[in-house]
């Protein structure tokens, strides 16, 4: 497992995880439409070229396709010398797409110095974290709402896995374990961990301490509780309030460090952090 020191190294660079996010710069491929879960608070049908938060690209991309992409935006003048995170965060879960794991292997043969990082459901990660370390994933971040699957089987209305759809708290504790155990074996093979936790109030809060302490026992370097964007299941649930959503964090300071720059982005967002690129024209359809 890494140690604390060897974590703190490790984030140089990585503005999602406690680097510079003023200077460094991250480059989201959307190479993953396939999503294996069904989480009462995510919504992909909207394609937006003006709306930023998890879900939405204005197109899909074939490896091949993110591979140009990546060399576009590293021989820019601008663009080039900041971008040092090549992630790939969806739209749905990367760990369900072999699209994923070609794309990482075409940026790691031409842009090795290029840090690789994937943001997943993690109910895959058992079984996928080995080809993951092969690749050389530097950074993992995993969303991890619940330890009770009570709790968890209020945000998630199934899961697909391995042929068969799993429902409520049978769904959610079989997502959790898998979490859990995913986890663990990225941080003994040395991975830098985020966990992202959505803030639900009346649903997940009260597990908010619980689940930054397990996560830090098992290797996470890192917790980013993010507010509810209020839609699908969720749409008349009120979001965390700025001073409820400070007091979560500063009271789990206590446990494990916070990142607060999140601004909930796009699957295919390149720059930095709130000054993305102009996204390529989409119709805001579904709104």
């Amino acid at each position: 497992m890494a140690t604390t020191c060897s974590a703190k190294k490790n984030i140089q660079g990585h503005p999602c995880f406690g680097g510079n996010h003023h200077k460094n710069g991250r480059m989201h491929l959307a190479v993953a439409p396939r999503c294996n879960i069904k989480c009462g608070y995510c919504s992909r049908r909207h394609d937006c070229a003006n709306e930023s938060r998890p879900g939405v690209t204005s197109r899909l991309l074939t490896p091949l396709e993110a591979i140009a992409k990546v060399r576009e935006v590293m021989a820019s003048e601008i663009m080039g010398p900041i971008i040092k995170v090549i992630g790939i965060a969806g739209p749905g879960d990367p760990l369900a797409n072999e699209e994923t794991f070609e794309t990482f292997r075409l940026v790691g043969e031409e842009f090795p110095h290029l840090i690789k990082c994937m943001s997943t459901n993690g109910l895959l990660l058992p079984e996928k974290i080995d080809l993951l370390n092969e690749l050389g994933l530097h950074s993992l971040t995993v969303t991890l709402n619940a330890l009770d699957a009570q709790v968890g089987g209020r945000i998630y209305s199934h899961i697909n896995y391995h042929g068969q759809k799993y429902t409520g708290a049978e769904a959610a504790r079989i997502l959790i374990a898998n979490q859990l155990q995913g986890l663990k074996k990225a941080a003994e093979f040395g991975m830098t961990i985020k966990v992202n936790t959505v803030l639900i109030p009346g649903v997940n809060d009260a597990e908010v301490p619980a689940i930054a302490e397990k996560v830090k026992e098992l290797g996470a370097f890192v917790m980013n509780v993010m507010p509810l964007i209020p839609q699908a299941d969720f749409a008349g649930v009120t979001p965390p309030s700025p001073e409820m959503l400070e007091s979560v964090r500063t009271a789990n300071e206590r446990i494990i460090g916070q990142f607060k720059h999140c601004r909930q982005c796009r699957a295919d967002a390149v720059g930095l952090i709130g000054q993305d690129m102009q996204f390529a024209k989409a119709s805001c359809s579904g709104n």
